[in-house]
């Protein structure tokens, strides 16, 4: 596995190299982090605009509530050896999601922290062989225990950064953030390797959602990694806070990226 290392009494962890007590401090951490950003909102704040409209904050929070329930059922699915869905239905997703995102910020909160405590007892509940097996998400990818740790550490950093108010991709720590964009690179390659890669393989009559081949590198760490097939795309350069933005479609124009040629920075790949 790539990038695992041993160091949690010999059993390695997941895709980011940190064992298990490393990504439960990383978690604990995160959810710090995103737990002082709301208690400074108001209840009038949790209906404000977020960097992927038309969701407001309370539609982020109870999302990333939702979502961590979802990794729960997940994880009864590697306890229990069955496979459970991470959603019943998309529908249904959508429809939780609206129908809690108009509460006060209390309850959004109160929300967050249950969900949170749901996912530690989970893991808490794992027996040792439950850390190899893997659980199918609703991309289709499958992932161990401790990745879907990494999961939930992705998705509290870059909501946290959607919520718009005052955390940036700026401030999600150094080794996360290049984390996180190793992993985004890594299931666009995926999603081109499995890919008929013409102009509309998945659908995107205008490109939007096609892997591209290009490769990206952020000038404040030694990343680089190629990005579909082929290797004859641009190479998209600048700070990892701008690339995160910009591959998750928050900046899709690329704000503070450059090319090698000098050509525009392309629409990026859809990823979430």
């Amino acid at each position: 596995m790539k990038g695992s290392r041993s160091g949690d009494g010999g059993r390695a962890a997941g895709d980011s190299g940190m064992t298990r007590e490393e990504l439960r401090g990383a978690l604990d951490a995160s959810m710090a982090r995103l737990t002082g950003t709301v208690a400074g909102l108001t209840d009038e704040q949790v209906g404000g605009a977020t960097l992927i409209p038309p969701w407001t904050r309370g539609h982020v929070l109870t999302h990333l509530a939702r979502a961590t329930d979802s990794l729960c059922r997940l994880l009864e699915g590697a306890r229990t050896g069955v496979a459970i869905p991470q959603y019943p239905s998309m529908a249904v997703r959508a429809a939780e999601i609206e129908a809690g995102a108009h509460r006060p910020v209390a309850a959004l909160a109160e929300d967050l922290a249950g969900s949170t405590e749901r996912f530690a007892a989970a893991l808490r509940a794992l027996p040792e062989a439950a850390w190899e097996a893997r659980v199918r998400m609703r991309t289709g990818e499958t992932r161990t225990p401790a990745g879907l740790m990494e999961t939930r550490l992705r998705e509290l950093e870059i909501h946290h950064a959607d919520l718009d108010a005052g955390y940036t991709f700026a401030d999600i720590p150094a080794a996360t953030a290049r984390w996180i964009l190793d992993d985004i690179v890594a299931a666009l390659a995926r999603r081109a390797a499995d890919a008929d890669l013409g102009p509309d393989a998945d659908g995107g009559g205008d490109g939007a959602g096609r892997p591209s081949a290009l490769r990206i590198e952020a000038t404040d760490t030694e990343f680089a990694r190629a990005v579909g097939s082929g290797g004859g795309g641009p190479v998209v350069l600048g700070r990892s806070a701008d690339l995160l933005a910009w591959l998750t479609g928050r900046s899709p124009a690329g704000a503070g990226l450059a090319t090698t040629g000098g050509e525009g920075v392309p629409s990026p790949p859809y990823w979430i």
